[in-house]
């Protein structure tokens, strides 16, 4: 198996980044409860993400995960055509997120990921 990424994404809402801000973990968003884990997505696969979860909301956010910092709740599982999501099995502490920024696209509508400062 191909090596995988280090660090994934989560797309959040405001009220969930202002969650995870204050109480410094968060649970999931109602899908990831109803499903049993919180969903990420690889820097390949989140704007596909975006576009076939969110697509017309505003307000949105992205997390970039450490996954190394998580250790084992961290699992890869196919998903759509195969494609491994990394998922977490267990909550989203704020001390394994590197970097958070608001939904951005560039002119070339390019998506812009967060970058630790």
């Amino acid at each position: 198996m191909a090596e995988m990424p280090l660090t994934a994404y989560k797309i959040l809402t405001a009220d969930q980044m202002d969650t995870l801000e204050k109480e410094r973990v968060f649970l999931g968003a109602p899908i990831d409860l109803q499903d049993g884990y919180i969903h990420l997505s690889t820097s390949e696969q989140v704007r596909e993400t975006l576009e076939k979860h969110f697509a017309g909301q505003t307000g949105l956010w992205l997390a970039a995960v450490d996954l190394s910092a998580l250790a084992d709740t961290v699992r890869w599982d196919p998903s759509r055509g195969g494609q491994l999501f990394p998922h977490i099995y267990g909550p989203l502490p704020l001390d394994a997120v590197t970097a958070y920024s608001e939904v951005h696209y560039e002119p070339d509508g390019s998506l812009r990921l967060p970058v630790a400062g």
